[in-house]
């Protein structure tokens, strides 16, 4: 009988991914990211080990989004009755864009304590300077 390799969190094995969002489409951007921050790519992928990679995004501010996108709001709540605020894609976009990509994506991954994790290995810089190089360069 063959059985399927389970990996434990101790042999997996992270590389960096850069991914520079200038000119993409938004949402088929926050799938890749998603897929890769899972390890959904690797063969060796295990649903209850965090095995995905690291993934750093330059150039955030610039990316494209299609149709009506502009005027999507995204909702938080403050903890207080009645205290719902609401930020548009576009606003968001030009002041906050690692607040944008983080959103997008938690909806991706999983809402557990494991989602929360992984959502830590994405980092999200508007310009093109990042100073994760040294990581990036060993692979």
């Amino acid at each position: 009988m063959k059985f399927t390799k389970m990996l434990k969190p101790n042999e997996v094995e992270r590389k960096w991914h850069v991914i520079d969002a200038e000119g993409k489409t938004f949402g088929r951007l926050i799938t890749e990211i998603a897929t890769l921050l899972r390890g959904k790519h690797k063969p060796s992928y295990t649903p209850h080990v965090d095995c995905g990679d690291y993934v750093v995004v330059i150039n955030a501010s610039k990316v494209k989004v299609t149709g009506n996108k502009e005027a999507k709001e995204y909702h938080r709540h403050t903890g207080y009755f009645g205290g719902v605020k609401s930020e548009k894609l576009a606003v968001l976009r030009e002041k906050n864009p690692e607040k944008l990509f983080k959103l997008a994506t938690r909806g991706m991954l999983p809402k557990t304590k494991l989602g929360r994790e992984m959502l830590k290995k994405l980092k999200v810089y508007p310009g093109s300077e990042h100073p994760h190089t040294a990581q990036v360069k060993g692979n």
